[in-house]
């Protein structure tokens, strides 16, 4: 057994994680759980206090924040995809490292909207809406830096592109990138990288996102 083992759900923000362990390089257990009551279970919430995915064991300790697992995973196994104090881009790492979950957020609350509700009674048209705007505005923030480099830092790609590339992944399902040419180009760069695809490969078929894409409802 590998002395690192990632807890993981199809599609879930766990893909984070799952992807930057393959940039890295590193052998790693991968355990794959199914939504469900095996989350809730006392020796999975031992691993995660809420239930959920991620859970990384590492060093004799368990993680559960894809921010966090990422800065620790570059910090001690990948230092050429972080970016230390001191260094120039430190302040731009940590920026979109954190404003990968300002895009997640959005995606969320309309994954809870679209797919989690199961009945139409209960969704709210209004809420999606606003939601589709909101996170189209929060990725177009992303156009303009992605005209100038081809990844989310000036010298190259970073542990902050998995987290960055998952969060506008997942917003493809709900918004149209057709007025955002460059974070277009951004996402099939990443989506073509090998370690990317060697994740996709492992991450297994679709539990969450089974539509390419979900259209917002007119109310």
């Amino acid at each position: 057994m590998s002395g690192i083992v990632l807890h993981h759900a199809t599609q879930a923000r766990s893909f984070r994680s799952l992807w930057l362990l393959h940039e890295i390089g590193l052998d790693f257990e991968l355990v794959v759980h199914p939504f469900g009551k095996n989350l809730r279970a006392p020796e999975y919430l031992a691993k995660h206090p809420l239930g959920r995915v991620p859970a990384l064991e590492i060093d004799g300790r368990k993680m559960f924040e894809t921010g966090a697992i990422c800065e620790y995973l570059c910090e001690t196994r990948a230092p050429a995809l972080w970016r230390a104090p001191g260094n120039p881009e430190r302040a731009d790492w940590l920026q979109w490292l954190h404003y990968a979950e300002t895009i997640a957020v959005h995606g969320a609350n309309l994954t809870q909207q679209h797919i989690v509700i199961y009945d139409d009674a209960d969704r709210s048209p209004l809420l999606m809406q606003l939601e589709a705007k909101r996170l189209a505005k929060a990725v177009g923030v992303l156009e303009q830096v992605l005209s100038d480099h081809d990844y989310m830092l000036e010298t190259g790609f970073s542990g902050v592109d998995t987290a960055m590339g998952y969060s506008v992944d997942i917003a493809t399902r709900f918004i149209t990138l057709d007025e955002m040419p460059a974070v277009s180009d951004y996402l099939d760069r990443l989506r073509s990288r090998t370690a990317y695809q060697r994740a996709i490969e492992r991450d297994g078929d679709a539990h969450i996102y089974k539509k390419a894409f979900y259209v917002p409802p007119i109310g």
